[in-house]
């Protein structure tokens, strides 16, 4: 896949010499100095040169790493300012990962600490997701949630979640008794309940779908089958080391990964979800404890299944617990309802399973919320 992307900018700079474009003079230029530097450029290393001589090497202006909902999300931002950018996905296709594994929820920003940025960017970024949805008719709905309590000692906590939704600026929160929430959810049983009309709901695939062609458009590369294994520092520059994901298949763990294409760019984002700190790991360079621990967890959804009609016409929440916002019920744009997750900590992610996209049965909850934060001004 490496070599085919190098072919397809070679062809690329051809075009652009016959048709004399604009846009592509300055692709032409960029890609020629890749091209170029396959055969003639050298990293100078005084503890690695000798080992990375023989490696072709590729100068890119913005490497994002990973084509999940984040990375596309920042590429396309990348590419809207007018950057060059290189999209590196170990997977087949775009959004294989935590992006496929998602509640498709659209947050309000009810929980977040204040000022947090989880907090800012939820509340801004869910505004400018329903508008990005309906500007590019991308199928979503605001069905709005309930947050429950189902026993008086929970009301307590339930006015706090309340006071910290309006503190970060969501509007249109309310307290409803259980009568009324039951009348609004017949097959509910609780004793009070937040009512929050701006939560909703969209369809991920067809949201990554339209970033992949805006920043298509924008002259953003994708090149899947294709991993960063990790990386090292030249100077001021970072290098990355990438080689085909079918490598890897038989990698056990224990020998020495050895690059087929080192990426120097003047920009890089990690986008890989999951295996973001992992990777981040396995950069020689960066000082120790500059990448934040991480803590897995594992979560299952169960689905609702021999119903025509869903029982639900919001979706419903209760009150959080440690490690997640507790086990809810959500609807997505098909009238499916899922109920979940569970919370099972997991000690660790290996190397192996990180590189390969091998956590399947893991759930990013917050996804979308980190795609809005990723969609903020570049």
């Amino acid at each position: 896949m490496l070599k085919q992307t190098i072919q397809r900018w070679e062809r690329c700079i051809s075009a652009s010499r016959r048709r004399g474009d604009g846009h592509t003079k300055r692709k032409k230029h960029l890609f020629g100095k890749w091209v170029r530097s396959m055969s003639s450029s050298t990293i100078q290393s005084n503890d690695n040169r000798t080992t990375w001589d023989s490696v072709p090497k590729e100068r890119v202006e913005c490497v994002v790493i990973g084509a999940g909902v984040v990375g596309i999300a920042v590429a396309r931002a990348l590419a809207l300012k007018g950057r060059e950018v290189l999209v590196v996905e170990s997977a087949p296709t775009f959004g294989t990962g935590t992006s496929s594994r998602n509640s498709e929820v659209i947050h309000a920003g009810i929980y977040y600490p204040l000022n947090s940025f989880k907090a800012i960017f939820c509340v801004r970024g869910r505004e400018m997701l329903y508008e990005y949805c309906s500007k590019h008719d991308i199928p979503h709905k605001q069905i709005g949630k309930l947050i429950v309590a189902t026993r008086s000692s929970e009301i307590p906590k339930l006015n706090d979640i309340l006071n910290c939704g309006i503190q970060n600026g969501v509007d249109g929160l309310k307290i409803v008794d259980g009568v009324e929430a039951m009348k609004m959810e017949p097959e509910l049983q609780c004793v009070k309940a937040i009512l929050s009309p701006l939560t909703g709901i969209v369809d991920s695939h067809s949201l990554m779908l339209s970033l992949v062609g805006e920043a298509e458009n924008q002259g953003t590369t994708f090149t899947y089958n294709s991993t960063v294994i990790g990386g090292h520092l030249e100077g001021s520059e970072i290098c990355l080391h990438v080689t085909e994901t079918d490598r890897l298949t038989e990698w056990k763990g224990t020998s020495i990964l050895q690059p087929e294409l080192l990426l120097i760019p003047k920009l890089v984002v990690n986008s890989t979800g999951l295996s973001s700190p992992v990777l981040a790991k396995r950069f020689n360079g960066p000082k120790s404890g500059v990448v934040p621990p991480a803590y897995y967890a594992r979560g299952c959804y169960f689905t609702l299944s021999n119903t025509k009609n869903s029982p639900f016409r919001r979706l419903i929440y209760p009150i959080p617990e440690d490690g997640g916002i507790g086990v809810h019920v959500t609807i997505d744009l098909n009238g499916q309802v899922k109920f979940g997750p569970n919370v099972e900590w997991i000690d660790s992610v290996d190397d192996i399973s990180s590189f390969q996209n091998k956590e399947r049965t893991f759930m990013e909850y917050l996804v979308l919320l980190i795609f809005l934060e990723s969609s903020h001004p570049v």
